[in-house]
C-alpha cells in the first residue's frame, strides 16, 4: 500500500495548482502504473481527475463546473457552450478540451470530438480518458486498428483502465480473424 500513502501525501503536501502541469501528477501517474488491481488504481485515478479539473482560474473553474453539471443532466448543448467558453479562455487547459470532446462525442459530432482529443493529447499525452475516447470513436466508426492502438496507448498510461483490456482482447481477435 506504499503507493496509496504516497498518493494521499501528494494530495495534501503540494500546493494546489491544477491542470495538466500540476507537480502532483508525475508521482500519481507513477503510482497509477504500479497499481496491482483496479481497486488499487481507482483512488489514484480519482485524484488525477480532480487535479485535471482545476485550471487555476476561478471563473474558468466555475464554467467547468457548470458544464459538468449540464452534462450530468444530459443538457449537452449547454455543456458544450460552457466548455467552449473554457477552451477560448484557457486554450492551454487540457481538460477543457477533453470535456468538450466528450460532449461532442455524446452528441455524435465525432470529427469535432477527435479534433478536441488531439488538442487534449498535445497538452497532456498521458490523458487516458482522451485516449479511451479516441478508441471509442474509432470503434464506433469501424476503425478497429485505430481503436486498438488508442486502447493500447491508454493502457500503457493506466494499466487498470476499466473495460480497456476487454476491448483490446476483442479487437485483437476480430482483427486476427479478418487477417488485417
Amino acid at each position: 500500500m506504499h503507493w496509496l500513502a504516497t498518493a494521499a501525501t501528494l494530495t495534501f503536501a503540494v500546493p494546489v495548482q491544477g491542470a495538466q502541469n500540476d507537480p502532483r501528477l508525475d508521482p500519481l501517474f507513477a503510482a497509477l502504473s504500479e497499481a496491482q488491481t483496479p481497486e488499487d488504481a481507482a483512488p489514484i485515478e480519482q485524484t488525477i481527475w480532480k487535479i485535471w479539473l482545476l485550471s487555476g482560474n476561478g471563473s474558468v473553474d466555475a464554467d467547468m463546473l457548470r458544464g459538468v453539471q449540464a452534462m450530468g443532466i444530459n443538457d449537452n448543448e449547454t455543456a458544450l457552450e460552457y466548455f467552449t467558453k473554457v477552451v477560448k479562455a484557457t486554450p492551454d487547459f487540457a481538460e477543457g478540451w477533453n470535456k468538450r470532446a466528450t460532449v461532442n462525442y455524446l452528441i455524435g459530432r465525432f470529427d469535432a470530438s477527435v479534433i478536441d482529443i488531439q488538442k487534449t493529447l498535445a497538452l497532456e499525452p498521458r490523458h487516458f480518458g482522451a485516449l479511451s475516447g479516441l478508441a471509442l470513436i474509432n470503434l464506433a466508426l469501424g476503425r478497429e486498428r485505430e481503436a486498438l492502438k488508442a486502447f493500447e496507448a491508454a493502457m500503457r498510461v493506466h494499466p487498470n483502465l476499466p473495460g480497456a483490456s476487454t476491448h483490446i482482447r476483442e479487437l485483437r481477435e476480430k482483427i486476427r480473424g479478418k487477417g488485417i
